[in-house]
């Protein structure tokens, strides 16, 4: 998919999704520099996601969604803090934006229970979950988020 250069936006964050039913839906894992963001996506490559992009994201609609890719020169690529960065397997070169996880620097900024947010990007709007990205369970509530807003996975 090889949106037109005036469509594509870059933004600071992750992308890793899941396949469902042939189709890549993603997550996109935004925060201030050092929160934790490749270091989720890492952990959640674990959890059944595939990388698509570390750090940076070009997102751009397409057809009523918003898709999103790495730039070119750091497709398949994470940084591991404290190795390097690194060669993703199996990395992905595109997907669908079905949610955006937005991370946060403590445990006690996450709401127990949030009322629903969105943001509107590129021109789609699309559902906002806070979460700190240094809890163990941070990648299966990505899973359970993207379930409960009705993404098969």
């Amino acid at each position: 998919m090889s949106p037109p250069a005036a469509a594509q936006q870059p933004r600071h964050a992750g992308l890793i999704a899941r396949r469902q039913d042939g189709f890549w839906r993603g997550a996109l894992i935004e925060g201030p520099s050092g929160v934790g963001k490749s270091d989720l996506a890492l952990r959640a490559l674990e959890h059944g996601f595939r990388l698509v992009a570390d750090d940076r994201v070009i997102v751009f609609p397409a057809g009523g969604r918003l898709y999103g890719k790495a730039p070119e020169p750091l497709a398949g690529l994470i940084e591991v803090r404290g190795l390097g960065v690194v060669q993703a397997a199996a990395p992905l070169p595109c997907c669908e934006i079905a949610v955006i996880i937005r991370c946060v620097a403590a445990p006690d900024a996450v709401q127990r229970l949030p009322e629903p947010r969105a943001e509107v990007v590129a021109g789609i709007s699309l559902p906002v979950f806070d979460l700190w990205p240094r809890e163990p369970a941070a990648p299966l509530k990505i899973v359970r988020i993207m379930q409960s807003l009705g993404v098969p996975l």
